[in-house]
């Protein structure tokens, strides 16, 4: 799975990394802590009817999708990740696939590797190269009945993601099961397109994805708490801490 993440670029290294056309004028702060339901960052594309004309956009998101039919906001908090094997089947997630697909920029992500006495090691992986990693996303579209006013007399929107993940392979499997969906920059026109909206277009993306190339990274047991951030979390843990 992918419950915590690191994404330290501003928004114009985003903007130049994904090849983004417009942006909303508020940027997220850098973050080396980001988790489930705080503001992300997240790459779509739109299409305009009368021009056919793509227009990729750098867009603000919840993490943790909110689903259209939901009553309340908290259902998102356990919609942080979506299962390749299962994302256009779920009622939750399948029209998002076929229609509002996107990006999670991020510099690299958090998994807890169990160790045989019970104990958790947090591990950092990251890309070999430092490049930004493109999480394969869903964005959708929710009404807010908490925010119903004459300017809003159905409730503001609300714009929410989450991150597709599939199993691991054998070099990442050793240390979690799972691992997000990332797409390379080769793939990244094709994941976006809005045009690309049938069952087995979707599909086919999801099977042309390759499995990652990640560098493990043993880190420290503050990045637990969603209240540390920071640069020092993703520092390389010391060789006599580690073998403490």
């Amino acid at each position: 799975m992918c419950g915590r993440f690191v994404i330290a670029g501003n928004r114009a290294d985003l903007i130049d990394a994904f090849e983004v056309d417009e942006a909303v004028e508020d940027e997220v702060k850098p973050s080396w802590n980001v988790a489930p339901t705080d503001t992300v960052q997240i790459v779509l594309e739109r299409l305009d009817p009368e021009t056919g004309e793509l227009t990729r956009r750098l867009e603000l998101a919840r993490w943790g999708l909110i689903p259209s039919w939901a009553k309340t906001p908290s259902v998102g908090s356990r919609m942080i990740n979506a299962r390749s094997e299962t994302v256009l089947e779920k009622p939750s997630f399948r029209s998002a696939a076929l229609k509002r697909r996107g990006i999670v920029p991020a510099d690299g992500y958090y998994e807890w590797r169990k160790n045989g006495d019970g104990s958790k090691t947090p591990i950092y992986l990251h890309g070999p190269d430092g490049a930004h990693l493109g999480f394969a996303g869903l964005y959708e579209f929710w009404r807010d009945p908490a925010t119903v006013s004459a300017e809003h007399p159905q409730g503001a929107w609300v714009v929410s993601c989450t991150i597709i993940t599939r199993p691991a392979s054998d070099a990442l499997g050793e240390i979690h099961d799972r691992t997000p969906v990332i797409v390379p920059p080769d793939l990244r026109g094709d994941w976006l397109d809005p045009r690309n909206d049938t069952r087995p277009a979707v599909q086919e993306l999801l099977d042309a994805i390759p499995d990652p190339e990640l560098v493990p990274r043993l880190v420290g047991t503050r990045v637990g708490s969603v209240r540390n951030d920071g640069p020092d979390l993703i520092e390389p843990l010391s060789p006599d801490a580690e073998g403490a």
